[in-house]
């Protein structure tokens, strides 16, 4: 990799040492690492941040305890109790184990708030990888002046960079509304769970947090203050839904 025009050192024993220190940090060499790495780091991550989330929940929810106990704060609204329909329980079995959709919702409370947690610590990662992606692999370029420009950028170097290829497709409404799709995404294209295919997918949507993260945060870096939706339908195809605010 050529070094920056604006900061020739020559290779000389006369160069100062803090010189050539910076002219290091400013064009680092190339480390090649294995191609599974990231996989398993990401897996790692996942694991290490739920087990995180699950513990910052239980402070919090001690700490809201205690507030409530104080009277410092008025306590939860009660969950609203399932009303069953007369008839509709005649025909449901006694010992059956069904739950109603209030106990279900009561029971996945808990869980969805962790979900919730894991993934917007996994995008905030994200956020940070993909703006020093986007700011390294736009050295040498001038700014964007279109918006679907940074998008092309997204789809084509930052995608290639991360994930080693392109985007299959690329989809917009000219409102601001950008739709980029991956027919098979590096991140969930081995992912499997041994539950079933919709279990799979619902783990996936965990994983692709960080990806979205990196496309916010790429975006971020180039001036575009972007939503970013994953959407899973279908392993391993994953599709990204980009919407900038009015007049970017």
């Amino acid at each position: 990799m050529a070094s920056r025009n604006s900061l020739q050192v020559p290779s000389s024993s006369s160069v100062p040492p803090h010189l050539a220190a910076l002219a290091a940090f400013a064009d680092p060499p190339i480390r090649h690492v294995d191609g599974a790495m990231m996989d398993y780091f990401l897996i790692e991550t996942v694991n290490i941040l739920r087990e995180s989330s699950k513990v910052a929940l239980n402070r919090e929810r001690e700490r809201e305890k205690e507030m409530v106990e104080a009277g410092l704060i008025p306590p939860p609204a009660p969950p609203v109790k399932d009303i069953k329909d007369p008839l509709a329980s005649a025909r449901d079995s006694t010992g059956s184990l069904t739950l109603t959709k209030a106990g279900k919702a009561a029971a996945a409370g808990p869980v969805d708030d962790e979900e919730e947690g894991l993934k917007l610590r996994l995008e905030t990662i994200g956020i940070h990888v993909g703006s020093n992606f986007s700011e390294r692999l736009c050295r040498d370029r001038g700014l964007f002046t279109e918006t679907l420009d940074a998008i092309k950028f997204i789809c084509k170097d930052i995608w290639a960079a991360c994930w080693d290829k392109q985007v299959d497709n690329l989809r917009t409404n000219h409102r601001g509304v950008y739709v980029l799709q991956d027919n098979s995404f590096k991140t969930i294209s081995r992912l499997s769970s041994w539950q079933g295919r919709p279990d799979a997918v619902r783990k996936a949507k965990v994983y692709v947090s960080m990806p979205a993260g990196i496309i916010k945060g790429a975006l971020a870096r180039l001036g575009y203050n972007a939503t970013v939706s994953p959407e899973i339908t279908n392993l391993p195809q994953c599709t990204f839904q980009v919407k900038l605010p009015k007049g970017s």
